[in-house]
């Protein structure tokens, strides 16, 4: 009988994720002896975490907030993803060594592949949003080899940022203007704006009315499933993508480096998550 592997995902506070339902779905379709567990590491206490590992028989795991930055620094090497991206949120062993990975990019793209095939030919894009999701996003825009990034943040110097640390085809601005929407083929919200429980959860981060009609319209949140955002955008007849699909998307990899088996994201795993999702609004 195979040795049962262990993953995990750590944060602070942990309780709210969704990670082990999607990875415990997976080793019981696939029938893979191992567990994957939440753990609550108050940041103090990160670095004394990551280093024991292999002494607590753990094959890696995943990092969300607080700590994606911290195991960037914890890690011996980083893929290309994570230097770019500035963190890590997926953690592996290598011959005892800690080696840390990004697997938003991966996800957001992979999502949009599903949803709305074609979507990195689509034109221009706009982000909402200069934080670690828009990191992610950019990157992902730029491997798909989207030309035209236009990132808008309320603190100017913020997209700036991001426009020096990812290059040639970025542009940073304040805000969303028509003159930035009018040819944009994508627009992708990373901001808090829209998600439940956020003040000004009902407020729009740019109008897609704004938007031409071959547009697509994501959002990153996923609760609640259709923001606000997303819900203007449907009503103008816009594609849309929803944020769940990057939540599940990002978890392939690295089930796939613990447990030996690329897992496949399917119309079940989501419903059982949306499932969820419904039961603990």
């Amino acid at each position: 009988m195979a040795e049962a592997k262990k993953a995990f995902v750590i944060g602070h506070p942990i309780a709210h994720s969704r990670s082990p339902k999607i990875h415990g779905h997976w080793l019981r379709q696939y029938g893979i002896p191992g567990s994957y567990e939440a753990i609550d590491v108050a940041p103090d206490d990160v670095a004394a975490f990551l280093a024991s590992l292999s002494h607590r028989g753990f094959s890696g795991g995943n990092v969300t907030i607080p700590h994606k930055e911290a195991a960037f620094t914890a890690v011996k090497r980083r893929d290309d993803a994570a230097e770019l991206i500035g963190a890590v949120n997926t953690l592996w062993l290598e011959e005892g060594a800690l080696v840390g990975g990004n697997t938003d990019a991966y996800g957001f793209a992979a999502n949009l592949d599903g949803c709305a095939p074609g979507w990195a030919g689509n034109g221009p894009a706009v982000v909402l949003g200069a934080g670690g999701a828009a990191r992610a996003v950019v990157h992902a825009l730029k491997e798909r080899g989207v030309r035209d990034i236009r990132i808008v943040n309320r603190t100017f110097t913020r997209a700036a940022e991001l426009r020096d640390r990812f290059g040639a085809g970025i542009t940073a601005h304040g805000a969303a203007t028509d003159d930035l929407l009018a040819d944009a083929g994508l627009l992708v919200n990373t901001t808090s704006l829209g998600m439940a429980g956020k003040e000004g959860g009902s407020d729009l981060p740019a109008d897609p009315g704004r938007l031409p009609a071959h547009a697509i319209v994501s959002d990153i949140v996923y609760v609640p499933l259709e923001t606000p955002l997303l819900a203007a955008a449907r009503s103008r007849g816009l594609r849309t993508v929803d944020g769940l699909g990057m939540l599940l998307h990002q978890a392939v990899p690295g089930f796939e480096r613990w447990f030996g088996q690329r897992p496949e994201v399917t119309s079940q795993l989501r419903a059982m998550i949306v499932a969820d999702l419904d039961s603990a609004a």
